[in-house]
């Protein structure tokens, strides 16, 4: 028989398609070049003899019938081939972990092995408003680079973790696995016996769910203060509606659109700055005000 090449992943050592395991199961010699070392290292376990070949070159100095690992995609000239394997979706995700690791090792990059979670944290809240302003221009390639950017460093302080204390440790696997989790617990709908909902039911239940899981005790725990004040507030406002706790008085909105809304405010930030104040400061100390408000009434009704 001529040379079969079988397509192996060269991130997922030993997965196969079934006609490469029909293949390397006949009973044939079986080589590998360096990118199936992986999976040659898999079927070596399984008391398998597999030889090495440094590259396709040297594929035409095999004696006799030979079936030859061969990293998917890579072609081998003559041979013939067999179904690939198939890698399941996210399997790049694997070579991202991989990169990262090699730049955080020894002999890796210099810059990326001294970093911490202090020092990453501002390049988290640069990249996601990158990641936004893509989605807002609806841009999918400006997308598609900016949403790596943030995986990216999602990647990176798991790395940076991995590294910790015991009491401070964790690693990518344990977001990933608190993440599914996660999904899991908080749509029954679609993972238990909950039954159909539509879109306000599930809204109700995952924050029903959340609420059972976190145990907080005031609508302000959870909240990111980092975030623009008008995004604070307009979460606080939410919780404390949602959680039956006063909400501060609305003012008279005059405007008909979101467009005219965004025309008022921008006049308002214009003559605030030439008062010389800070629109952002001066409502970020508004809602603080509010947030300790909501603090205390919540502590109220606790000893209520």
């Amino acid at each position: 028989m001529p040379v079969i090449a079988v397509p192996v992943s060269p991130r997922l050592p030993g997965l196969l398609s079934p006609a490469g395991w029909r293949a390397v199961s006949a009973g044939h010699p079986l080589a590998a070049l360096p990118g199936a070392a992986g999976t040659a290292e898999v079927l070596r376990g399984e008391g398998m003899a597999v030889a090495d070949v440094p590259d396709v070159a040297a594929v035409g100095e095999l004696d006799g019938d030979v079936v030859l690992l061969v990293p998917a995609g890579e072609a081998v000239p003559g041979a013939e081939t067999v179904a690939g394997v198939p890698e399941p979706p996210g399997a790049r995700l694997l070579d991202v972990v991989a990169v990262m690791d090699r730049l955080r090792s020894p002999g890796g990059c210099p810059w990326d092995a001294e970093q911490t979670h202090a020092s990453l944290r501002g390049y988290l809240l640069e990249e996601a408003h990158e990641a936004y302003d893509a989605i807002v221009d609806d841009d999918p390639v400006g997308m598609r680079e900016e949403l790596g950017d943030v995986l990216l460093q999602v990647v990176f302080h798991a790395r940076v973790a991995a590294e910790a204390g015991a009491e401070r440790r964790f690693d990518v696997d344990d977001v990933a696995g608190d993440l599914v989790d996660k999904l899991v617990r908080r749509h029954p709908h679609v993972f238990g016996d909950a039954g159909p909902r539509d879109v306000a039911q599930v809204e109700a239940g995952w924050e029903e769910i959340k609420k059972a899981e976190k145990q907080r005790s005031s609508p302000t725990e959870g909240v990111s203060r980092s975030q623009p004040a008008a995004s604070w507030g307009a979460a606080l406002v939410r919780r404390a509606g949602r959680a039956g706790l006063p909400t501060p008085a609305p003012a008279e909105l005059t405007v008909r659109s979101p467009e005219e809304l965004g025309e008022r405010l921008l006049g308002v930030v214009t003559a605030a700055e030439a008062r010389g104040w800070d629109v952002e400061d001066a409502l970020r100390e508004a809602v603080r005000r509010y947030a300790g408000e909501l603090d205390a009434a919540a502590q109220e009704r606790l000893r209520g």
